[in-house]
């Protein structure tokens, strides 16, 4: 694999970047489907089961997306080590990488499950809905550690250019996640005169399908990272070692705290969402829900953009870091305009799959609409981000989204939910916003040049 990432000419990379790309992709479009059947599942029980479902969801982000930030360290060096052909050092980085997942997997474990009882209410979520939305967040985080073990240890293998291996395992869990679905929230009901035998928990039925799932996957990838032939943590001692962690953590760092300050950004916005009222909060929800599937083929990209910079630095080949910068901006802006178009079409169809009420429907074609002009745009940041994560920048990256989460989206929603009352368009227009703006500074940084460590050889 590895010398195919280093093929003379520029039209040569393109099998390479969907080889380590289209995995990524149905990985994240298996979990997108996923998402639209919890949606459409507890939707079935009613608004207010969407609604407890959907107030702790940018929590869940928040957490979710600071596990995945320490693995940007993780994946920045192990793609350098393979791409120079050091296997023994790309070992000893997926060693520490075992060190990010007890610590991360473990705290992340003992915070949420010691306040599940007050984050629906830091969230502002109706007294109505508050005790089912705790039970749901404390039974989904019980697996935590493996779920943390699932993101970081899938992000090492991502690195070595191995991508199939999380498909499979993301397929897997997505798999048992909807059976345990129907067989959990439902009760025994009769299908074509079947009987199918249910649990009829509702809510925490669909928390458990979601638990089971993140602990399944936790397991196929931690055996997988092991059984990996060139950077398997085997042999190696479970204990800080400083000349691998340092570097890794001075990448990995940065990236964290971008994760934890525009996902708490995300509480922030949410929170002022879920005070507008049922009708926007679950027009948010399903919004939410519906665009994730459009922004696929983006983080598809976005692994293989990472990837084939870390590899080609580490190669220290300055034409093939130029080539590939050109192919994958082509190859995003092209994907990323065909899904815009295709969200703006089908806007309120997508709507519909979760929900009758026509209000809720209404409201969230509107801002899915809006949301679909900026795709092509947003679309960009990812991949520059994904470069600037490849060659361990992860700097750049936290105080352009910290300004435009903070400076732009927070402020901007807040004054245009709570002074001008311009409800959730008004709050979709600031966050609309804030991508713009990261496009045009990623932009910036990308031309100048000096984000690239061969530039400056």
């Amino acid at each position: 694999m590895r010398k195919k990432l280093f093929q003379s000419g520029k039209w040569a990379m393109l099998p390479v970047i969907f080889a380590l790309a289209w995995p990524t992709m149905l990985e994240q479009a298996m979990n997108t489907a996923v998402q639209y059947v919890d949606a459409a599942m507890v939707g079935r029980l009613g608004a207010m089961a969407t609604a407890a479902v959907g107030v702790t969801t940018t929590i869940n982000w928040m957490i979710g997306s600071t596990v995945s930030a320490l693995g940007v360290g993780f994946l920045s060096f192990i793609a350098r080590a393979y791409g120079a052909g050091d296997r023994q050092r790309a070992a000893r980085v997926s060693s520490q990488a075992v060190l990010a997942v007890l610590v991360s997997g473990l705290l992340f474990t003992v915070l949420p499950l010691a306040l599940h009882r007050q984050v629906p209410r830091w969230m502002q979520a109706g007294e109505d809905i508050r005790d089912t939305a705790g039970r749901y967040f404390f039974i989904l985080y019980t697996p935590m550690l493996l779920r943390a073990a699932s993101i970081i240890f899938g992000t090492a293998l991502r690195a070595s250019g191995d991508t199939k291996t999380p498909m499979r395992v993301g397929v897997m869990m997505n798999v048992i996640n909807v059976v345990l679905n129907y067989l959990l929230i439902y009760p025994t009901h009769q299908v074509w005169g079947v009987t199918v035998p249910g649990a009829g928990w509702g809510v925490e039925g669909a928390a458990i399908a979601s638990a089971v799932s993140y602990a399944a996957g936790g397991i196929g990838i931690t055996l997988a990272l092991w059984r990996h032939p060139v950077i398997s943590p085997r042999g190696q001692k479970l204990r800080p070692d400083w000349e691998i962690l340092k570097p890794c953590l001075k990448v990995a760092l940065p990236s964290t705290l971008q994760r934890f300050g525009t996902s708490f950004g995300y509480v922030a916005f949410a929170a002022m969402i879920n005070a507008l009222g049922t009708v926007p909060l679950a027009a948010h929800s399903i919004a939410n829900t519906v665009e994730s599937a459009f922004y696929v083929p983006g983080y598809g990209m976005q692994t293989a953009a990472a990837t084939l910079t870390g590899n080609a630095l580490g190669a220290k080949d300055k034409n093939r870091m130029r080539d590939l910068s050109q192919m994958l901006l082509i190859l995003e802006i092209g994907m990323m305009v065909i899904s815009g178009t295709l969200l703006f079409i089908f806007a309120p169809g997508m709507m519909r799959l979760f929900t009758a009420d026509a209000a809720v429907v209404a409201l969230g074609a509107t801002v899915l609409r809006m949301v679909a002009v900026s795709e092509p745009f947003y679309g960009v940041a990812i991949i520059l981000e994904g470069m600037l994560q490849g060659v361990g920048d992860t700097v750049t990256p936290f105080f352009f989204n910290i300004l435009g989460m903070w400076g732009v989206r927070i402020l901007g929603t807040f004054l245009c939910t709570r002074v001008f009352h311009f409800g959730l368009i008004g709050a979709w227009s600031c966050m609309i916003a804030h991508n713009l703006l990261l496009f045009l500074l990623l932009t910036l940084h990308f031309r100048r040049g000096k984000w690239n460590p061969l530039y400056r050889e």
